[in-house]
């Protein structure tokens, strides 16, 4: 980055930071500092914005997928993680905790500085140019020890073929609504395992063999799709809707084929989620869990228990496809997917609602005729075709005595 830029905004933040009262801290310097910020001139805004994007723009030359910023934990200076790990950057500069919260919070609305002082934490998409081009990132805005932190990572302007996934032609079925009109399909996974990539590249299939209608709910939203066979509608919770649950239940009066809920994250989105597929739709959503088994535990555990029967019930009619996920590092250093498959059958239903789920991990292993797999075969996979060594196969796995047991003769 050029130095000039760096001087320039440290000269213009000097002002600010030395009005500051020092006996402000935390939550009401912050609001003190949101009211600086919007004294400010446009030109000095744009300042800081620019500045800011340039630090974004590092992103691309560092093959980074995420950015870090701001709160003592930085160390006044910006992180990027590349193939898998964070480090900071030492061409970017270095920055006082004061001067990143300044800088953080210009670059949010009016009303999401509200929120983030609020709930101490804010989810936003943001936009920028890049080489000419548009790109889009995914923010988290958050309070550590009274200052700012943020996290930003790049949204690929590409979206993967559905192909690639290597799903199994009855589980690519299950995911198109040109031949399965209904059902609830889940993308699952830990944060940074690919889901949101997963899932566009589901959405975008969808698109190009179907001639419908597909609102999709986000917090934030990441990847815009371009209308190919399908009317699309991009709706973002906190800006274009108060909740996933709202946004759900607004689309069945929107004429919606397929509806998309970015996270299952809470009991309300969860049975909002499985009324919506029950009543005929098909719907996409994502959840936190590591495993298919898990993500089924999770969805029940998630509500009350006197909801709980009602809930399994439920979910055993309307669940139709589980892909729980993850990205092991290949022998050349990048990433590859490693994925769990579930398909729901007769037999795993019946589990479902008989609380046998400990019955439905053995159904995937017996099931590859149907293109079930277990996480411990696809990493065995990965391992025999040379992808991956046997010690990142052996970190990934969720059953790391079922995968010793089933690539024993190969190690």
């Amino acid at each position: 980055m050029d130095q000039s830029l760096i001087d320039n905004v440290h000269h213009l933040l000097s002002p600010i930071v030395n009005k500051i009262p020092d006996t402000l801290f935390g939550i009401e310097r912050q609001q003190y500092m949101s009211g600086q910020i919007t004294e400010l001139t446009d030109a000095d805004r744009n300042t800081l914005r620019s500045f800011l994007n340039s630090l974004l723009a590092r992103m691309k030359e560092n093959d980074a997928s995420d950015i870090d910023m701001g709160s003592a934990g930085c160390r006044g200076k910006i992180w990027y993680r590349a193939q898998g790990e964070k480090n900071p950057d030492s061409q970017m500069g270095e920055y006082t905790d004061t001067e990143m919260d300044l800088i953080l919070l210009n670059i949010l609305m009016d009303q999401q500085r509200e929120a983030l002082i609020k709930d101490r934490n804010m989810d936003f998409s943001y936009s920028m140019e890049l080489n000419g081009k548009p790109v889009r990132l995914r923010g988290d805005m958050y309070f550590d020890l009274g200052h700012l932190g943020l996290n930003m990572r790049m949204i690929g302007d590409e979206i993967r073929p559905f192909s690639s996934l290597g799903l199994h032609p009855e589980i690519a079925k299950a995911c198109s609504l040109k031949h399965t009109k209904k059902g609830l399909v889940l993308v699952t996974g830990i944060t940074g395992s690919g889901k949101s990539s997963t899932l566009d590249a589901i959405i975008d299939a969808n698109n190009q063999t179907s001639n419908a209608h597909i609102v999709i709910i986000g917090s934030p939203i990441e990847q815009v799709h371009k209308p190919k066979g399908c009317l699309i509608r991009h709706r973002e919770v906190g800006a274009d809707v108060h909740s996933f649950k709202e946004g759900a239940i607004q689309a069945l009066r929107q004429d919606p084929d397929i509806i998309v809920i970015g996270e299952m994250r809470d009991p309300e989105t969860i049975i909002t989620a499985l009324e919506v597929t029950d009543s005929g739709h098909k719907v996409f959503s994502t959840l936190h869990t590591s495993s298919t088994v898990e993500s089924v535990d999770r969805i029940i555990g998630e509500v009350p228990a006197d909801e709980q029967n009602r809930v399994r019930e439920r979910l055993a009619d309307v669940l139709s496809v589980v892909i729980s996920q993850k990205l092991p590092r290949t022998l050349d250093g990048k990433r590859c997917l490693a994925k769990e498959v579930l398909l729901m059958t007769p037999p795993i239903r019946a589990a479902i609602k008989n609380n046998n789920l400990d019955e439905i991990y053995q159904m995937l292993q017996q099931s590859s005729a149907l293109g079930m797999v277990t996480l411990e075969q696809d990493l065995k996979r990965l391992f025999e075709e040379k992808k991956i060594s046997y010690e990142e196969a052996l970190a990934n796995a969720n059953n790391k005595k079922r995968f010793k047991e089933i690539v024993k003769v190969n190690a």
